[in-house]
């Protein structure tokens, strides 16, 4: 019988329509498995983004019971993150709970030794002044001591400016001489230098927006001032600034390498009503020679294009367009980030846990970038980590370009490994150019890195008032 099926089937597939109806659901069933292979990486990379870092360690089972829980705690993830998996033994789950029990407390902080110390002696009742056996008083022969940290609260305090008035009193037509006008930030402001600077620095290292401060000023100094005074004396800080931030990018294009990227900002404008326009702070940062920032209206390439100019060093930057051509000078070198391509690489991992093309080409570029931490590590310099580079780092890139090669026709071009592997080949050339130069770090961490107060501020003082407040804001 089933020769006779299978002979039936062979019959009928020799029909024209018949062949054609096959390879119509042949094609539908490969669009559906596409279909299902980028559902599961959005659902993964859901997940990810709902339960944070810990949700990495956890199996798709754990995924799946915290997306049957209404509301889960980050206590919660972090406690099931921290579970051993389902089929370790007993024997190991005994091991790791004595492992835990070993771990030694790291102790208690030890306080800063340049803060002042002030002496609180805390001394015994009457009652244990007096001897318990004959009723005489007790000596003091030393103290139990130990150190906390302390605080005394911000004291406001108004400071009363008085300019001398001088006069002659033998010369009456003489006039009145009146002492020169002090030097300050804002030189009709109610707020003094000291003030101004606290607003700033509050602002852009703490990340508390104006109106929170005006809140503080109001509570603690019982001084109500409008939201506009103090935000006026801010950006006369900033325009102050802004030669300072000249200089320094002088400096900067000066020393040969630049590092750059660039965030989003929102602007308000008269042109969108309920929405923010959409700007930028592109950071442009030498390691060792500090970081500007320069404020845009768009991310078109002419914000790199002006400041950079006649560039002729190496900038590195991650796969973004706008650096790729028409900016700087033709002797200009430009290199990409190796840390961009790895990240594309573990979200790979991250959406597929059995992708192991991808996670061999992450252990691989792991690899690569431990070179230079050993080379940090041991304190070397830019020559001698650059032949420690040269020694091991080639043979690595070559299996990482050959693995890459293989998997170009064997994923999914939308996937996320296919993603991966079109935009590490594209800049390869780019990405390897640290064995041309010993100067180039492998990534661009540390402009990544400078733009994370802005990053954190954008959530609390969202945007800024006006286009105008952007350079001097930057």
């Amino acid at each position: 019988m089933d020769a006779l099926d299978d002979k039936t089937i062979a019959d009928a597939i020799r029909d024209p329509r018949a062949r054609e109806l096959v390879a119509r659901y042949q094609r539908t069933v490969v669009l559906l498995e596409r279909k299902v292979q980028s559902l599961e990486e959005r659902l993964q990379l859901e997940r990810i983004a709902r339960y944070g870092s810990r949700s990495e360690k956890l199996s798709d089972l754990q995924l799946s019971l915290l997306d049957f829980e209404p509301a889960v705690s980050s206590e919660e993830i972090a406690a099931e993150s921290e579970r051993p998996p389902l089929t370790a033994s007993e024997e190991d789950l005994l091991s790791l709970s004595a492992k835990a029990k070993q771990r030694k407390h790291p102790g208690r902080n030890k306080l800063p030794a340049h803060l002042p110390r002030i002496e609180k002696i805390i001394a015994c009742t009457a009652q244990e002044c007096l001897c318990g056996k004959c009723g005489a008083t007790t000596k003091v022969i030393g103290y139990e001591e130990c150190e906390v940290l302390d605080v005394k609260p911000a004291e406001y305090f108004v400071t009363m400016i008085k300019r001398e008035k001088r006069a002659c009193t033998q010369c009456m037509n003489n006039g009145v001489q009146t002492a020169a006008t002090p030097t300050r930030i804002a030189a009709k402001s109610i707020f003094s230098d000291a003030v101004l600077i606290d607003f700033v620095v509050k602002k852009y290292c703490d990340s508390l927006p104006i109106y929170r401060q005006q809140a503080e000023l109001k509570r603690d100094a019982g001084l109500d001032v409008a939201l506009s005074t103090i935000n006026d004396g801010v950006l006369r800080v900033g325009e102050l600034l802004v030669p300072v931030a000249d200089a320094m990018r002088c400096e900067i294009l000066a020393s040969g390498y630049i590092q750059a990227d660039e965030t989003p900002v929102g602007v308000q404008t008269n042109e969108k009503k309920g929405t923010n326009h959409t700007a930028y702070f592109w950071q442009y940062g030498s390691p060792g020679k500090g970081v500007v920032f320069d404020f845009r209206m768009g991310r078109d390439r002419e914000g790199p294009r002006r400041f950079l100019n006649d560039y002729a060093g190496i900038l590195q930057t991650d796969g973004y367009g706008a650096y790729r051509n028409g900016i700087g000078a033709k002797a200009m070198v430009h290199a990409c980030c190796l840390a961009h391509a790895r990240r594309k690489f573990v979200d790979a991992v991250k959406v597929n846990e059995y992708d192991l093309e991808s996670a061999r080409v992450v252990e691989w570029m792991d690899t690569i970038f431990a070179i230079d931490r050993e080379a940090r590590e041991a304190g070397m310099s830019v020559e001698d980590r650059h032949v420690l580079r040269s020694e091991r780092a080639p043979q690595l890139l070559g299996q990482i370009h050959e693995k890459m090669l293989a998997m170009q026709d064997a994923t999914l071009p939308k996937s996320k490994a296919g993603e991966a592997v079109r935009y590490t080949l594209s800049l390869w050339r780019k990405l390897t150019l640290f064995l041309e130069h010993p100067v180039l770090e492998l990534s661009n961490n540390l402009a990544e890195n400078s733009m994370r107060p802005i990053a954190i501020g954008r959530r609390n003082w969202l945007h800024l008032g006006s286009k105008e407040a952007g350079p001097k804001i930057a």
